[in-house]
């Protein structure tokens, strides 16, 4: 069983389309997880759009998204998703932080409302399937692949994915915050010797103080956290609007010296998920 990951949008809190910012890609968060034939789309930030055109091209017409949250910048893709308005098309469409707050089809739904949308929700054409769950919950696909979530820390709440498939695991950890000096449980719980974790490392340590209670963490959180998780691989995401290329270069540097089992997400590539050959279970300390 093969795993794939591409990056379809890696930007965070706001698209990007500036000529400084193409070599990582100014759409924001939007992941495709291949599984074999199974296709499954981690948020639908603006990079969804290039996405679904792409699945029309490739004949595939039944997916499943994985929500991390709610917030314009994971979502507001999705009207311009076009398998949405194809009646041959199935998508399930999962959340786990919204159970209490109405569902994850009413949020999809309220951001087509008139008049900040043109089309109403009622006319997507797609058969779509909604499912609320609670963060922390595990859940089955086809038998054969298995998911585990954990709540993270994010103002309206958020979602992390461990997705585990023929002896290979992703992460998806984004967006969150940390606390400086406390490693969050939930987290090193869900990443434990995973081949890959992509996490949000929208600043850096040094830019971390200035915006603390936004909901963010840095790369070099990510790098603790990882080391400690006898994680496999770490892909640096979700960029802030502010980094240019030359920042992310920069940061690409700097984070590969820092530890070389790292590399930054740039939109358009896809990485395979290789089965790592570091101890899986065994945490190293923090």
């Amino acid at each position: 069983m093969s795993m794939r990951v591409k990056f379809w949008g890696v930007r965070g809190s706001i698209a990007t389309p500036s000529a400084d910012h193409m070599k990582y890609g100014g759409n924001t968060s939007c992941v495709e997880v291949i599984v074999n034939d199974r296709i499954i789309i981690l948020d639908a930030g603006t990079g969804v759009r290039l996405l679904g055109e792409c699945l029309m091209d490739r004949g595939l017409k039944d997916y499943l998204f994985l929500q991390s949250h709610t917030h314009w910048d994971h979502i507001n893709g999705f009207p311009f998703f076009s398998p949405v308005y194809r009646s041959d098309v199935n998508i399930k469409i999962m959340a786990g932080h919204l159970s209490e707050a109405g569902g994850i089809k009413k949020v999809l739904s309220s951001q087509m409302c008139h008049p900040t949308f043109p089309v109403p929700f009622a006319e997507l054409a797609a058969n779509l399937n909604f499912t609320d769950f609670k963060a922390g919950n595990s859940f089955s696909l086809d038998n054969d692949i298995f998911v585990r979530t954990a709540p993270l820390r994010h103002p309206d709440g958020g979602t992390g994915y461990r997705i585990d498939a023929g002896g290979r695991s992703l992460c998806y950890i984004t967006d969150t915050e940390h606390i400086i000096g406390h490693p969050d449980k939930n987290i090193l719980d869900l990443i434990e010797g995973a081949d890959l974790v992509i996490y949000d490392a929208t600043y850096t340590d040094e830019e971390y103080p200035k915006f603390a209670g936004w909901g963010h963490s840095t790369w070099q959180e990510g790098v603790r956290l990882c080391k400690a998780a006898n994680v496999g691989q770490l892909a640096i995401f979700h960029h802030d609007p502010s980094h240019n290329d030359d920042f992310m270069d920069e940061v690409a540097k700097n984070a590969k010296n820092a530890w070389p089992n790292t590399f930054v997400a740039q939109e358009g590539t896809t990485v395979e998920v290789v089965k790592s050959d570091r101890l899986k279970n065994v945490s190293l300390a923090y």
